[in-house]
């Protein structure tokens, strides 16, 4: 199913054509350092990021989901996967270390990589810093035509989508690795995604932040656009999330205040972000968080009404069609931290996205006995219909879900500079363009940087 970024596909991801379907079909009730790819011996140049996709298998291995119409599909068998995951006996104390949390010997695992131990240090958050918390650039930058394919070595594919695919690719300048997506010009205007195309760009433009993807370059052919982004080794959180079922309560903590950090500086800029799932957190050689896939990102100082996003983490006031703000992103942190901790998501039935709407639209959500208090509170508070309750949105802003009492052992600025060892990392040769934690894919038949009749090319003038 397309993403509206005119990204790859998603699993669970529904554009508003899809969505709006569904809606009137069954409801009457409406860190190594960042570095640029052309630095180092030459520095004339820029690049950027990665997106793929996932089955709903709780393997370990990810697949892209092909199109729109397999949507409920997966989540019926995601879904089908994941309520096994109450039956699983979980210490809400435990750390990493848990047996269910180390290294599969999955099919992408390889057998020569160096197996990093998983750092039980989720108790490091408890250190208090009396440094003030840094400011995160909110610098535009210009991206336009400062690379070409001939700036890269093509490795591998990452991903695939009905509108193209995700290559591993090496800076011939810096011999660092990155991501780039190529999207097909024609696909995206077929899909009419040319809107949301843009807007990706134009918001990951203005971004840059330690738990956000960074797009480094844009440039485009007759046929196609090209994103060069980060290449986060680590692969989705979801792939880890299936492998283990559900996390213990300081992992997902964890999690959950990296991502808390990141929708607070998208929101400091007036972006909404609007497709939180695991699917779209990444992790990096070290275990921290990436935000990426920004096809739903908008700009929106108050209000909008666009239908967009997954299901499962889709508001009530998104359902309903009525106008919505920023407070829908710390809905979806809800539903996000209430899968981390279940293994599930609160409203799922059976993999009808119509009885999902439902359920949202009623709002009763049903927690597991084995969650901590503190944590039933935070979800009950945001995991609200009313807005004048939901935390994010009163006047405290994300202070009030910063000073919960679930996140009262994080420690925010050092987390923000990444002082806290993450809980798990990946196994992976770091900084080597390894890709193990990714799917295999067969590559690309068609060539790229072709010349000639470009019907498109005035569609999409940032690139």
């Amino acid at each position: 199913m397309p993403t509206l970024g005119g990204l790859l596909k998603k699993r669970r991801t529904k554009d508003s054509q899809t969505l709006s379907k569904e809606l009137q079909a069954g409801s009457t009730t409406n860190a190594h350092t960042p570095t640029s790819p052309i630095t180092a011996e030459d520095t004339h140049h820029h690049n950027h990021e990665h997106h793929h996709h996932h089955n709903p298998h709780p393997s370990g291995n990810s697949a892209n989901s092909a199109n729109s119409a397999n949507s409920a599909t997966n989540i019926t068998k995601q879904q089908s996967n994941q309520s096994t995951a109450s039956k699983t006996t979980d210490s809400q104390t435990a750390s990493m270390q848990s047996p269910a949390l180390q290294p599969s010997s999955s099919a992408h695992s390889n057998s020569g990589h160096q197996h990093h131990g998983n750092a039980a240090s989720i108790h490091n958050i408890i250190h208090p810093s009396q440094q003030n918390q840094p400011q995160a650039s909110r610098a535009e930058r210009s991206t336009k035509g400062k690379y070409m394919l001939d700036d890269f070595t093509m490795q591998r594919t990452l991903g695939t989508g009905s509108f193209g695919r995700v290559h591993l690719v090496q800076s011939k300048h810096n011999h660092r690795f990155y991501a780039i997506k190529v999207l097909k010009k024609a696909q995206v205007v077929k899909m009419k995604q040319i809107e949301h195309t843009n807007d990706e760009r134009r918001m990951l433009n203005r971004v840059r932040h330690p738990f956000l993807i960074t797009l480094w370059g844009t440039w485009q052919d007759s046929r196609n656009l090209y994103m060069v982004m980060d290449f986060v080794e680590g692969g989705e959180l979801f792939s880890l999330l299936r492998k283990s079922q559900r996390f213990p309560n300081p992992v997902a903590k964890f999690y959950a205040a990296e991502v808390t950090l990141a929708l607070e500086y998208l929101h400091s800029l007036d972006i909404i972000y609007r497709d939180l799932k695991p699917e779209n957190l990444l992790l990096d050689r070290h275990g921290h968080l990436k935000i990426t896939d920004f096809g739903f990102a908008k700009e929106v100082p108050d209000i909008t009404w666009t239908l967009c996003g997954t299901p499962d983490y889709l508001a009530p006031e998104v359902v309903a069609s009525k106008g919505y703000n920023k407070s829908v992103d710390w809905w979806s942190l809800g539903i996000l931290i209430f899968e981390m901790l279940c293994g599930f998501t609160p409203f799922w039935d059976q993999g009808s996205p119509v009885k999902i709407y439902q359920n949202i639209l009623q709002g009763r959500v049903k927690f597991p006995p084995y969650l901590l208090p503190d944590a039933v509170d935070l979800l009950s508070r945001l995991i609200t219909s009313d807005l004048t309750k939901r935390l994010g949105n009163l006047h405290g802003g994300s202070e009030d879900i910063k000073s919960h009492p679930w996140f009262a052992e994080v420690t925010w600025d050092r987390l923000l500079r990444k002082e806290i060892d993450a809980p798990y990392v990946p196994p992976i040769r770091g900084g080597q363009g390894d890709a193990s934690q990714y799917e295999n894919y067969q590559e690309e038949t068609e060539p790229y940087g072709l010349t000639g009749d470009d019907p498109h090319g005035h569609l999409f003038p940032g690139f």
